[in-house]
């Protein structure tokens, strides 16, 4: 018996390794390792989520202490030139290959990313809340700046005083601590979480995130980041904002993170 059972292995493997080759056959290898080589790498610890009570809205207090596992997450704003190589038809407002990709729904960007999934074989997702505002915020090697990677927001973030009411290509600012550009100002970007005004208050302390799914096409998400629309005070690292879930604005766009594992 243990005779017949080696070539009945021998040939589950073969199967099995000529199933991948298929599943391989399939996938953009050059687009994966397009993106991969975009992707940065964020070191999980712990940060002051939000802003103090008075300080900014009553949606991002109270500060609280928050811990986030590490995560990879991308350099730059998802172009117009990657959500076309992906998906067709799209419409951008503000056009251009170089252009954060804008004037889609959170529903849109969730289809985008599970086709991109498709493509690669990975699985990008959108940041929740507290990973986009620790990868804002330069992660372990920040330097507590107000906006992201800089005191000074015409440095690093195209906003309502620069930004002549346009998106503009995505690099062009400085990047943050990490090496990321464009977290504040440009488009809007969102995130995996739904917006509750009193989640900051009840969410539990490691990996929070707010991931109530709604069929319904009025569900509020979180968006962060300001955008070329918003001033000073709106555009802070702590700064929250929302959009219904089928919404289509000129100045809302997405990031992707890739989880460790």
């Amino acid at each position: 018996m243990r005779l017949n059972l080696i070539p009945t292995t021998m040939l589950l493997l073969v199967l099995l390794q000529g199933c991948a080759v298929s599943i391989d056959e399939h996938l953009n290898i050059e687009l994966k390792q397009q993106l991969l080589s975009e992707m940065v790498w964020v070191e999980g610890g712990s940060f002051s989520m939000g802003s103090a009570c008075g300080t900014g809205t009553i949606s991002e207090c109270p500060a609280r202490e928050v811990s986030v596992d590490g995560f990879y997450i991308a350099q730059y704003e998802v172009t117009q030139a990657l959500f076309d190589s992906v998906l067709s038809g799209a419409t951008p407002y503000f056009a251009g290959p170089n252009m954060p990709m804008n004037n889609l729904s959170w529903q849109q960007a969730k289809y985008f990313i599970s086709q991109l999934n498709l493509q690669t074989g990975l699985q990008f997702r959108l940041p929740t809340e507290a990973e986009w505002e620790f990868a804002a915020k330069g992660g372990l090697k920040s330097k507590g700046y107000r906006y992201s990677g800089s005191d000074d927001i015409d440095t690093v973030g195209w906003y309502v005083g620069n930004s002549g009411n346009k998106a503009h290509a995505v690099g062009l600012k400085k990047p943050n601590e990490l090496g990321i550009y464009d977290m504040t100002g440009n488009v809007g970007e969102m995130v995996e979480d739904a917006f509750d005004t009193d989640y900051y208050r009840h969410g539990p302390s490691h990996n929070p995130v707010n991931s109530i799914q709604s069929t319904h096409h009025l569900s509020y998400k979180s968006v962060r980041g300001g955008s070329l629309a918003y001033d000073t005070d709106e555009s802070a690292n702590y700064s929250r904002d929302s959009a219904s879930q089928s919404a289509v604005m000129p100045d809302i766009g997405l990031r992707l993170v890739l989880p460790a594992n």
